[in-house]
């Protein structure tokens, strides 16, 4: 008995000790997993927060400090690991849904650079508050709200950025307001500045709406750089004078928009005509700027009472007679900021919409709404006046509403905190929440693009249930970088699909039991409804992704499959019949990024080889059986032979879609003809049948990326016209004689009813659907020319 209890005493001590090392580990993996608590920042850190927290610890971590701490190398590589993960949207949301699993392909972090790299050369404008840094996701949003943009795209690296860096900060402090000062970095955003041509350091670009960019090539000083950039300020400053002083006054109360007067006396500083046309850039579209000489127009000012030099502000409908009662604003500085700030707090605010005629006006006007909750709210920003001019062309009215007066209405839209919302001029039923950055570009941004797309704000009322019609849901929470960063995506697609799909959003922070009901576990969570069919979207944030994803839910291009079905369609597959097969996980990082690319690869060859995909994590055994040991497993099984599951794996280093498709077509059995000199000349030149032939030598790798093009022209156009291949290193004369100067050369051989030209006609096209579209319209010429000839001869008889 005593041994027996000893024995379970062991039990028990072994199981606590089990237990406790587990929760050891679980605490050790949660700990290293978690890259937001390890850099010291919140899961809503903007990237520009990230970036800084980083800098930061890795000032402080860096083994070159901390030379004798053997950890400092492992400790530096968690930070340097979470940064580079944080930094980068896709990965970055990936992490928030799979953790450590989604990125098993990632590893980055591995290396790091020395301490003075990250002392002087990261982040160069992290903390320089007028200079803007722009990211992938926010770059064209700033750059086409309307405002004028001078944009340093710069690397870290480079030596001629770090040159220019203290005079970029000179002179965005001086041109505050009237241009926006942005700047990019390469070194965090390749993608962008690839797309946007950049290919030296620092490259300096003005931006405009409804202009092309140009690049700056002169010197690199403040004054050169302010010349330059003024160039584009279209605002004017008009001179006055006693002819069209009056007048521009008295028709200020009609347009609504005041003057900003400089009236230059013998006595006292004058604004200079910079600073005049500084203040013209910035008040462009809310007041007019002008100024007068009193020296010629002696007898006006002393009207105005006006002695020496100063700068007043008439507003629309102000009194010339009566200064004080007409509300005349004498400014005294000389400082183009201090002006600007003076007049815009005597600019009128918003119109305050009223909860009575809310309804009415929103159905039949397009707005722009700010919700406060009573005075207290400070949302009223002054920048935020420019909205109704940036905003005119689109004809989107902007107002305010207060919730304090009519909380029903607020309630019914969601709205439990200080926003902002777009109406799209079909009553309140149609309206989308802004969720992104409270800063002027942003907004501009926000509004043009949601008037003009098909999303909209959902919740408990209008979430689609068991509708006829399917839905794209967005479940995202606001604080969540990667769902801001989709939001414009979004309203892109929309566009493209609207009257096929609807598109609605629903913020999870104020919606969490309909999430809950959904099961969403990580933002944002994209899903399409379709009756009783529900499809989550797990590709990139980008319209086109989407779009391809909408596409492939109407028809099916990848077939995915059971254990059952494989052994019945891949297994037990007709004899001339070809598989590829994808074995992936829906955790795994490769196989998430792979999914589109295999779904566009599978309609690239339908009708040619069958695609599907297995889930290895809801068959796991069924993979295991099938020796799967990794994710993504791409298997191509050929067309039967004496080897029923004979099958090849894809090894190949890029998985896109054009390079899967072409090592698959490579195990298509070939259906055009290896040409000699002879079979060229009685086959093709002497033959009564239509020839296309493909010219080419063995070592060409042009060459090779288009055999597998030309053996699906050969498929295509089989029945109506031949397809032939002659090799030029093989067969010198034949090529020569046909005039073939370059690899690979596509010519046409037509038949009509004599011996063929040597030369053939040459076709300047790689792609198969294009050759054989031109190659049908050059048969249909052919079939017409002989009916007509037909034609005549029946005539003559």
């Amino acid at each position: 008995m005593e041994l027996l209890a000893a024995k379970g005493d062991y039990i028990k001590y072994l199981r606590r000790s089990l237990l406790l090392l587990l929760v050891c580990v679980i605490v050790l993996v949660c700990t290293d997993q978690d890259y937001y608590s390890l850099l010291g920042v919140s899961k809503e850190a903007s990237s520009r927060e990230i970036r800084q927290a980083f800098k930061k610890l890795a000032l402080k971590l860096h083994p070159d400090k901390n030379q004798n701490d053997p950890n400092a190398h492992e400790n530096f590589l968690k930070i340097n690991r979470a940064y580079e993960v944080l930094k980068d949207e896709d990965l970055r949301k990936k992490y928030d849904k799979y953790g450590e699993k989604g990125l098993e392909d990632q590893q980055q972090g591995g290396r790091y650079e020395s301490w003075h790299f990250y002392r002087y050369d990261f982040g160069i404008y992290d903390d320089d508050p007028e200079i803007i840094t722009l990211d992938r996701g926010e770059f064209d949003a700033a750059v086409n709200s309307g405002e004028l943009w001078f944009v340093n795209f710069y690397s870290p690296r480079c030596s001629h950025c770090h040159e220019l860096a203290p005079t970029w900060r000179e002179f965005a402090k001086e041109m505050d307001g009237v241009i926006r000062i942005g700047a990019v970095n390469c070194g965090d955003n390749r993608m962008l500045c690839r797309i946007k041509g950049i290919n030296s350091y620092p490259s300096l670009y003005v931006f405009k709406t409804g202009m092309q960019p140009v690049k700056y090539y002169g010197d690199r000083s403040k004054e050169s750089l302010k010349n330059f950039a003024m160039q584009y300020v279209t605002s004017t400053v008009t001179e006055l004078w006693a002819g069209n002083f009056v007048n521009a006054i008295e028709t200020s109360f009609a347009s609504g928009v005041g003057w900003l007067i400089t009236f230059c006396a013998e006595r006292g500083d004058c604004l200079s005509y910079q600073t005049r046309l500084k203040l013209a850039g910035m008040l462009e579209g809310l007041v007019n700027v002008g100024w007068m000489d009193c020296g010629t127009q002696g007898e006006l000012c002393d009207n105005l009472d006006i002695s020496s030099s100063t700068t007043a502000y008439f507003p629309p409908g102000a009194t010339i007679n009566n200064k004080e009662k007409g509300g005349v604003l004498f400014l005294n500085s000389l400082d183009a900021r201090e002006i600007y700030h003076e007049v815009m707090q005597h600019l009128p605010d918003f119109e305050i919409v009223s909860a009575a005629s809310l309804e009415d006006r929103l159905a039949h006007h397009r707005w722009l709404l700010f919700f406060q909750f009573g005075d207290s709210d400070k949302s009223n920003v002054q920048e935020f006046k420019k909205l109704k001019f940036l905003l005119k062309d689109e004809h989107i009215q902007v107002g305010k509403f207060d919730c304090l007066s009519s909380p029903t209405i607020c309630n019914k839209l969601y709205v439990y905190q200080p926003c902002l919302a777009v109406f799209k001029g079909k009553g309140t039923g149609d309206y989308e929440i802004h969720h992104g950055k409270k800063i002027l570009y942003d907004i501009v941004a926000f509004a043009k693009e949601s008037v003009n797309s098909h999303v909209i704000t959902l919740g408990p009322q209008n979430f689609p249930d068991k509708e006829k019609e399917p839905w794209l849901v967005d479940f995202f929470a606001p604080w969540c970088p990667p769902c801001r960063a989709l939001l414009p995506e979004l309203r892109k697609a929309s566009k493209h699909l609207y009257g096929q799909l609807k598109f609605g959003t629903l913020d999870c922070t104020v919606h969490e039991g309909l999430c809950n009901m959904h099961n969403i576990r990580a933002y944002p969570t994209t899903v399409v409804f379709n009756q009783s069919d529900v499809h989550e979207y797990e590709g990139h944030h980008s319209a086109e992704q989407i779009l391809e994803f909408i596409e492939d839910l109407r028809n099916p291009s990848v077939v995915s499959l059971t254990p059952e079905t494989f052994v019945e369609l891949v297994q037990r597959r007709k004899r001339e019949e070809i598989w590829m097969v994808d074995f992936y996980a829906p955790w795994c990082g490769p196989c998430q990024a792979l999914m589109p690319e295999w779904k566009k690869m599978a309609r690239m060859l339908n009708g040619l080889i069958s695609v599907g995909s297995v889930d290895c994590q809801k068959y796991y055994s069924f993979c295991h059986q099938e020796s799967v040991r990794g994710y993504p497993e791409i298997r191509l099984f050929p067309q039967k032979s004496n080897t029923a599951h004979q099958y090849y794996s894809y090894n190949g280093w890029h998985r896109d879609s054009y390079s899967l498709r072409g090592w698959a077509l490579g195990y298509l059995p070939q259906v055009s003809v290896d040409l000699t000199p002879q079979s060229f000349i009685e086959k093709v030149l002497n033959g009564k049948e239509h020839w296309v032939i493909d010219f080419y030598a063995p070592w060409c790798g042009p060459c090779q990326n288009f055999a597998p093009e030309f053996e699906i022209l050969a498929r295509t156009v089989k029945g109506k016209v031949k397809a032939g291949k002659v090799d030029c290193q093989a067969y010198a004369q034949t090529c020569q004689t046909a005039d073939i100067r370059a690899y690979p050369t596509v010519k046409f051989y037509p038949y009509q009813g004599t011996k063929k030209n040597v030369l053939g006609e040459y076709i300047d096209s790689r792609d198969a659907k294009g050759i054989a579209d031109l190659l049908n319209e050059k048969l249909e010429a052919i079939q017409n020319k002989g009916k007509r000839k037909k034609s005549r001869n029946k005539v003559r008889l």
